[in-house]
């Protein structure tokens, strides 16, 4: 069915949605002792608005997503927040979460299609290549007059990647305005601070300057990444593909992960996941 219901649910009820994500991250990631919890955490905020309140989108899903909005997950390792997002949006069965990164699981630990998960599109993970599949599948709406909308997500250690700035060129070249891309700039990578392994400089001065029309927005708070990706809505269809750039603190909830590129891809022990838990209350019930 058609997720109707996503309009109507209030900033609060978002919110103890957000609460119950993160829970699910820490616990999947906990339960396989593998994955990457920090950047998942800090995109948790952006993925509920998207799913519950800015996109139009279909639980019955099928692959061409015709008549709907698209979501592409680029830096894919941070699979558990959208795994997480896509149960409890209704598009498979939230108990499923439980078998993240296990054999013969659907939830792999980068996001892969053979499987058939409800919402998957592409494959992703191998990093810089989301955004040329993005503009891909909106220049294909475009083509067949189809009014859904585009959106990407990407992490700022991805830029480092050649192909992202040859997608950025093309998207404002060809007019691609039914596209809303977002970059999670949260200063860490695998290896450290994003400033120490390779300086990306000026983002908005960089994106502007390649065409693209630029919003920036707290992407943990949830009031603010609402109303950023209503705005973004609103401009686009006016010539120019849009670009958010997302300031988030890696591991966001939990406050002996967050800020560290340490939790890129560690997953806590018991101990660590009661504490992380004990943290991040919520009214929802838990799997």
């Amino acid at each position: 069915m058609q997720t109707e219901e996503k309009e109507t649910k209030s900033l609060e009820e978002l919110e103890q949605i957000a609460k119950q994500v993160r829970r699910d991250i820490v616990r999947m990631v906990h339960g396989c002792q593998s994955g990457h919890p920090g950047g998942s955490l800090g995109c948790t905020d952006y993925l509920v608005a998207l799913y519950f309140k800015i996109m139009n989108h279909k639980t019955d899903f099928n692959m061409n997503g015709e008549g709907e909005d698209l979501f592409f997950l680029s830096n894919g390792h941070i699979s558990p927040v959208w795994y997480s997002v896509l149960a409890r949006a209704g598009y498979f069965e939230v108990s499923e979460l439980q078998s993240f990164r296990k054999l013969d699981s659907r939830l792999q630990g980068h996001p892969t299609t053979h499987e058939g998960l409800p919402g998957v599109r592409i494959a992703s993970g191998s990093l810089g290549q989301g955004l040329s599949v993005a503009i891909g599948a909106a220049l294909t709406k475009k083509l067949n007059n189809d009014a859904g909308l585009v959106f990407s997500l990407h992490g700022d250690g991805e830029l480092q990647e050649g192909q992202i700035w040859e997608a950025a060129l093309f998207a404002p070249h060809n007019k691609v305005d039914n596209l809303i891309s977002t970059i999670d700039v949260n200063g860490q990578q695998i290896d450290g601070p994003t400033d120490q392994v390779l300086a990306l400089g000026s983002l908005r001065a960089k994106w502007e300057a390649f065409g693209w029309d630029v919003l920036e927005m707290n992407g943990n708070d949830l009031a603010d990444v609402i109303r950023v990706l209503e705005l973004a809505k609103a401009k686009t269809r006016k010539g120019k593909p849009i670009m958010i750039l997302m300031q988030t603190n890696m591991g966001h909830g939990v406050d002996f992960m967050m800020g560290s590129h340490k939790w890129h891809g560690v997953a806590p022990n018991d101990e660590q996941l009661s504490l992380a838990l004990n943290q991040l209350t919520s009214g929802m019930q838990d799997y």
